[in-house]
């Protein structure tokens, strides 16, 4: 469990910042973490060729800011990488109607893992045959959902799900239909290096049917057996946020392990493996994402190597790159209202700051709640200006009614930083937006598409008539213009630059 660092404090024990040194350069941009077109111009951050205190004047914080070209090149990248295989964008990263759009306008398929992802994916002209549906309890409406649509793949995840989608399958091949193509999830025991909450292949959890208790081969032969269902091939995910690709490697080896025994034991050859995704971006500095090219070629490498040791035919390949596609190319704006100097002892220690700066948003676990989950590790830089002030300790909180609410843990930033000033988060495209929540009744901020300095708001942000809208008692109450925690468009945001 992690201990508040006021433990050690209480008992006279100083402990080095897990900020490290001040870095040479506050403020610098580090191109693996920050979108492709981040530069800074006089000292403003601009992104896409647009300045970041334009976007704040006009759109209110916080705000989602978007690098279009960012997004789309580096979904081209694995297109580019797995030529010849099915890039599936996972959408539980980041999904509204542009963005399953740019997807299918670039070619790449699209994973739902609920019926409101799937819903949301058609009604934005996604190709129905180009989208899996994911998910460990899918309903029937769902199922039938999906069944109507004539998605692509479901995901089978349980033996339940068997049940449930085989009488509708039934009825889609009764009224002259074609069977439903599934694929079955195995959990291949792999222990992936990333957070307990994201890691999905170990056998102690909700996900997929288990290769070591003998699961994944009954639920595929029973699969076989059912007329109205077409076993297409098998799916793997080990988890999130994973920097080497040893992992997938030994999912490849045991998952093209398990098709070998459905073709002793059935005589069927699968024709597809999904891989899943989990590839891992850079949010620190520090982090050594693997590229697309290096992925595509190790897995290809094994799999083949697998299914020659086997005499099997190589299948047809899927990835899932959520994070990596949508993660890098997004940063977002906040508005720096409070700024609360706290000592931390006597900095007795060689190098241990005595105070820390509680840096304090507009926004905070409502728009990014993986650091109070997950121990995520984001960086900020100030954005509407540069600062030769010396470095101070800092850590970026929001807005809350809780002490976990934390955006960036510890990190350096110029002394001077001052109420009014603009903070930017990077790599915060992925599971931010998604996993946003009314707690404290914030409200979920806007998401700006930018492109070639051209600004377009592909998310508009929710207001207090909307919350209002789905309360019994309030629905017919006017609410106020502005809502305490809303900044109006027109609001000085990052007047100090």
């Amino acid at each position: 469990m992690r201990a508040h660092p006021a433990g050690p404090l209480h008992g006279n024990i100083q402990q080095p910042s897990p900020a490290g040194a001040p870095p040479a350069e506050l403020g610098a941009l580090d191109p693996q973490v920050w979108p492709r077109s981040a530069t800074r111009v006089d000292g403003e951050l601009h992104i896409a060729g647009r300045a970041v205190t334009d976007l704040a004047r006009e759109h209110g914080t916080p705000l989602f800011v978007l690098d279009e070209a960012d997004f789309r090149s580096r979904a081209a990248d694995f297109a580019t990488a797995f030529e010849g295989a099915d890039v599936h964008y996972a959408s539980k990263a980041f999904l509204c109607g542009q963005v399953a759009r740019w997807i299918a306008e670039d070619g790449l398929h699209l994973d739902a893992c609920s019926g409101n992802e799937l819903a949301l994916a058609l009604a934005a002209g996604f190709p129905a045959e180009r989208i899996a549906l994911h998910g460990n309890n899918k309903s029937l409406v769902e199922l039938r959902l999906a069944v109507d649509s004539g998605i692509g793949h479901v995901v089978l995840d349980s033996f339940d799900e068997i049940d449930r989608l085989a009488p509708l399958a039934a009825d889609r091949v009764a009224a002259g239909g074609e069977p439903v193509p599934v694929l079955i999830r195995a959990t291949v025991g792999i222990e992936a290096h990333t957070h307990e909450f994201i890691a999905t292949a170990h056998e102690d959890q909700k996900f997929g049917f288990s290769l070591a208790t003998g699961d994944a081969l009954t639920a595929a032969v029973r699969v076989i057996r059912e007329p109205a269902l077409r076993l297409a091939g098998l799916h793997s995910h080990i988890g999130s946020q994973i920097f080497d690709t040893a992992g997938f490697e030994a999912a490849a080896h045991r998952v093209v392990g398990l098709m070998g025994q459905i073709h002793q034991a059935t005589g069927e050859l699968l024709g597809e493996l999904n891989l899943g995704g989990g590839f891992g971006i850079a949010y620190l500095a520090e982090d050594d994402p693997v590229s697309a090219d290096d992925v595509a070629t190790r897995l290809r490498s094994v799999v083949a190597a697998e299914c020659a040791a086997l005499g099997l035919p190589v299948p047809r390949l899927a990835v899932e790159p959520g994070r990596a596609i949508a993660g890098p190319g997004t940063v977002t704006l906040y508005e720096i209202g409070t700024i609360k100097p706290v000592r931390l002892g006597s900095g007795g220690t060689p190098g241990t700051p005595a105070v820390r700066n509680y840096v304090s948003v507009d926004g905070g676990m409502s728009d990014n709640i993986r650091t109070a989950l997950y121990d995520a590790s984001y960086t900020c830089v100030l954005a509407n200006r540069v600062s030769d002030a010396p470095p101070a300790l800092c850590r970026v909180v929001g807005k809350h009614c809780e002490s976990g609410d934390i955006l960036v843990r510890d990190l350096w930033l110029p002394s001077d930083v001052a109420p009014g000033d603009l903070l930017a988060v990077a790599a915060t495209g992925a599971y931010c937006w998604s996993m946003a929540s009314n707690y404290n009744y914030l409200l979920k901020p806007p998401v700006v598409a930018v492109r070639d300095a051209v600004a377009t708001e592909i998310v508009r942000r929710q207001t207090l008539s909307d919350v209002f809208a789905l309360d019994a008692v309030l629905a017919d109450v006017p609410a106020p213009p502005v809502a305490p925690s809303q900044p109006a468009p027109e609001h000085a945001a990052g007047a100090r630059s």
